[in-house]
């Protein structure tokens, strides 16, 4: 009997693990491809009980938002979306008006990037 519950959570221990280093896979490369592009801004807001986010935001060398994707979730079958709505909108201009249609953990994530984005270019770091 211990042995049976040893085995089960050791699988299901194993499978957590190889669907997480998928959903790694899906952001390196959605990373990847967006830094072609240009510079990216990381901004995240953890979730232990609640979802978690993770935003990248493409930007161009006047700080312009060319493109912004998501992974919202609280498993690991979230993955890169689209997100819509930050396009074209200057990075260090954005107010509160502009996450009117977000959730408050994207709007958290959305800061994050932001404040990630000023530490960086405040101590002279390329992205």
């Amino acid at each position: 009997m211990i042995w049976a519950v040893l085995i089960m959570i050791g699988a299901a221990w194993t499978l957590q693990g190889f669907l997480g280093y998928i959903q790694v896979k899906d952001f390196n490369k959605h990373f990847r491809e967006m830094r072609k592009n240009g510079r990216v801004v990381i901004g995240k807001e953890k979730g232990k009980l609640k979802a978690g986010t993770i935003i990248l935001m493409g930007i161009d060398k006047n700080c312009n938002i060319k493109e912004v994707k998501r992974m919202h979730g609280i498993s690991v079958f979230a993955r890169m979306k689209p997100l819509k709505g930050l396009e074209n909108k200057n990075l260090l201009r954005l107010n509160k008006d502009d996450f009117n249609s977000f959730d408050k953990y994207t709007v958290k994530a959305i800061e994050d990037a932001i404040n990630n984005f000023k530490k960086l270019t405040l101590r002279g770091d390329e992205l």
